[in-house]
């Protein structure tokens, strides 16, 4: 699929949301290389997204990967309302579900999934519990998952973009690391990194790495 193809499929979503998360839902993927995500699902049963947003990667994911069970969580219960919208359409035909969690304590039926994807999340969780939130995932991940973790890049200096973005939109300064440290975090609580690497988008700074338990 291509990125324009995946905008087109978000502006014809219909969400019962406001401004800015319907900005969001529909016009993420222009700073946020989902189709570079999505490749990793191709030939995955099952994937599970922490910090799920508004629920629209899942919905990109059934909609153009053969993934028939998708679970994601979030903080936040009017983006998970959010999320029941915008994959309503896949009703009966997927096995799509949401929930609200705590922030702190991962749901044990991760265990299930073997695609587990972390998107933008790491830096909205407070610095305190980042590297205790990594090692509580690996643990109860099962061995084989993999872990498609994507962050913002703190070692360019285009970071201060992404900074001024959650600023705006998120009312919060980021607590971005550097893709050096992000490997060495996944690496010290237990991950094997498989692929990682480093693409700019507009003036948004992105890494990915693919870890597998």
């Amino acid at each position: 699929m291509t990125n324009s193809e995946i905008i087109k499929f978000l502006t014809s979503t219909t969400v019962n949301a406001g401004f800015v998360d319907k900005l969001k839902i529909k016009y993420r993927p222009v700073i946020c290389p989902f189709d570079d995500l999505m490749a990793y699902a191709k030939d995955t049963k099952s994937v599970f997204d922490v910090g799920c947003g508004s629920g629209q990667f899942c919905a990109l994911v059934a909609n153009f990967t053969g993934v028939n069970t998708i679970k994601g969580i979030e903080i936040n219960e009017r983006l998970v309302n959010n999320a029941n919208q915008v994959n309503q359409r896949f009703s009966g035909t997927k096995n799509i579900k949401f929930a609200v969690f705590d922030g702190n304590t991962i749901p044990d039926d991760i265990v299930e999934y073997d695609l587990i994807y972390m998107i933008d999340v790491y830096h909205h969780i407070p610095q305190s519990v980042q590297k205790p939130f990594m090692k509580q995932l690996f643990d109860k991940m099962k061995p084989g998952a993999r872990l498609m973790f994507k962050d913002i890049d703190a070692g360019s200096p285009l970071v201060i973009c992404n900074k001024l973005h959650d600023l705006v939109f998120a009312k919060e300064i980021g607590k971005e690391i550097s893709f050096k440290a992000a490997k060495s975090l996944l690496t010290e609580v237990g991950f094997k990194i498989v692929e990682e690497y480093k693409k700019t988008v507009f003036v948004y700074p992105h890494y990915f790495i693919l870890a597998v338990k």
